[in-house]
């Protein structure tokens, strides 16, 4: 099947500038390159950062799954200088509906540059699976839930925290699974006997919610954050910070941060308030409870006993939320080491995100084109031969002295000739012509003209046979090319309705490839139309030619041959 699909992914690593030209191994026959944009035009930011963790997400508008192992046991992933493999995670590969979701540690992200980049290797029959661990973060996160596992307790992922607790999961949450919360029981994670953080920090937590009434959201130890009407509220001891507008139905990223005296509030990667906190009262605890009075969705849960900078929870923002910013760029995948390095023209990126009911729908098209094809070169190959050899004979007959002795000399292809047989049999009939012969009388002359119309009619059939084919094809191409078009957009959003991805480069290539069926029923229903309206118009010239020369033919006979 022709399919080859860009990924694209959020993350990006950084080695050296520029690109990698050589291949990592030559045991895997497909990469893929995504550049991260930290500049004025993506996500800005001004300071390098380290040990960044950032999730993956695959799907059939960007990935190739079919050439990948089923499990995804082959996939890897190798910074930018095409030497350094990468730790990562698979928190979810699913090949039959061919999405997954893949948390990479990037090294390193360089501030202010479109040069970050990571490359991801698949399709490897005989790769063994690699030894994985989610626990990828960084030594200042003490703890990161994601909600992943498919039954049973949840666990911190970086393995520091000891104990879990049974949750109800939402299959499809903001980066794979997410935690349900019911508003009515909470969630209680108690992660071992030390605190997380002193009562004045530092101290970070972050996580997305999408809530369906507001309360509560967390508890831990002096600090409650809490969703009053469509605004965050942190209480720290007696200090309260409160700010931004979290959109209604949507998943929202918030995050917090102690240290210096300062509480900052964040929403959605952006600084929403901030206030001077002398001292929390109470370290922060090794339970964390979740849900008091809040209900609604919750994932990628991080605590940190640092202080977060603004450059890395607004990175942390847009990797996890898919932000079409932050990818600058994602070039071609490539099928082997010694495939071509240039980019893939337009049309080849459509063709190669054509979806199963796209192709079928094109190959229709395509057979609808060679006969419509057929049938305009086949028709007007008709229509000029017989208006050449109509020209021809109709000389021959204006120039004859007698309608029985017409020499037209070889006219295989003229139907004004094949009509004066007709009629000419007919007169041989009633000895037309002969000796001794009785003039025709007028029901004898209209007998003959019968005759020649009936002959007339018949050589119309033959002139407008297989036309029906080109109104089929203007009238049916552009609905088959809107019904191609319509289930691929169909297909592409529930595609990434599933793969919880809104971004850009994932939707584009996918709405691309499907309008492409809509070019092709049009590209089959132009010709069709121009080379039908072409051949009806010398059609009925010939026509019109044959009912005059009927009326000619008949015109003489009575003259020459009629009764007085």
């Amino acid at each position: 099947m022709m399919r080859k699909h860009v990924l694209a992914l959020f993350a990006a690593c950084v080695a050296w500038p520029g690109l990698a030209s050589a291949w990592w191994n030559s045991d895997w026959q497909q990469r893929t390159q995504v550049t991260l944009n930290t500049t004025q035009q993506g996500v800005q930011t001004t300071q390098a950062l380290s040990g960044v963790v950032v999730p993956v997400r695959l799907h059939s508008g960007n990935f190739d799954f079919l050439g990948a192992k089923p499990d995804g046991s082959d996939l890897r992933v190798v910074a930018a200088d095409d030497k350094t493999p990468l730790k990562f995670w698979v928190e979810r590969f699913d090949g039959a509906n061919e999405l997954a979701v893949i948390w990479v540690q990037l090294p390193s992200v360089m501030p202010a540059s479109d040069q970050n980049q990571v490359y991801v290797y698949a399709g490897n029959e005989q790769a063994a699976a690699e030894v994985s661990s989610p626990a990828l973060f960084d030594d200042q996160t003490t703890a990161a839930f994601m909600f992943a596992e498919n039954n049973g307790p949840t666990a911190d992922v970086t393995g520091q925290r000891r104990s879990a607790v049974a949750v109800n999961r939402e299959a499809n949450g903001m980066i794979g699974a997410a935690l349900r919360l019911d508003g009515q029981q909470p969630v209680a994670l108690d992660m071992g006997d030390q605190p997380v953080a002193p009562s004045t920090g530092p101290y970070s937590v972050a996580m997305w919610i999408k809530p369906a009434t507001a309360g509560t959201v967390l508890r831990h130890g002096p600090l409650e954050l809490a969703l009053q009407g469509a605004q965050i509220v942190a209480r720290l001891g007696d200090t309260t910070v409160a700010g931004g507008e979290l959109p209604a139905s949507a998943w929202a990223h918030v995050a917090l941060t102690l240290g210096s005296g300062k509480a900052t509030l964040y929403v959605n990667g952006a600084k929403a308030a901030e206030a001077d906190v002398a001292d929390a009262g109470q370290p922060f605890a090794a339970e964390v409870v979740l849900g008091s009075s809040y209900s609604g969705l919750l994932d990628q849960l991080e605590l940190a006993s640092t202080v977060r900078s603004a450059e890395h929870v607004r990175l942390m923002h847009a990797a996890q939320s898919a932000d079409a910013k932050l990818v600058m760029a994602v070039t071609q995948t490539e099928e082997s080491a010694a495939a071509s390095s240039e980019e893939p023209g337009h049309f080849q990126i459509l063709i190669d995100n054509l979806t199963v009911d796209a192709w079928v729908v094109i190959v229709i098209l395509a057979v609808m084109f060679v006969i419509a094809a057929w049938v305009m070169y086949d028709k007007t190959m008709l229509v000029v031969r017989a208006d050449k050899d109509n020209s021809r004979f109709l000389e021959a007959f204006r120039s004859a002295r007698d309608v029985m002795t017409v020499q037209a000399g070889d006219v295989p292809h003229a139907p004004l000739a094949r009509l004066y047989a007709a009629g000419l049999r007919e007169l041989q009939k009633r000895d037309v012509g002969q000796p001794g012969a009785a003039p025709l009388s007028g029901a004898s002359i209209d007998a003959v003209k019968a005759a020649v119309d009936a002959d007339l009619i018949r050589e119309s059939h033959t002139l407008n046979s297989k036309i029906v084919l080109l109104t089929i094809a203007i009238s049916g191409g552009p609905f088959l090319g809107l019904l191609g078009t319509v289930v691929g957009v169909m297909i592409t959003f529930a595609a990434i309705a599933a793969a919880g991805d809104v971004n850009v480069n994932a939707i584009a290539p996918g709405i691309a490839a499907a309008l492409l069926a809509t070019v092709a029923g049009l590209a089959v229903a132009i010709p069709a139309l121009f080379g039908y309206n072409y051949l009806a118009a010398r059609i009925k010239n010939i026509s019109s030619d044959m009912a005059i020369f009927v009326d000619e033919f008949v015109t003489r006979v009575a003259e020459t041959h009629g009764a007085r």
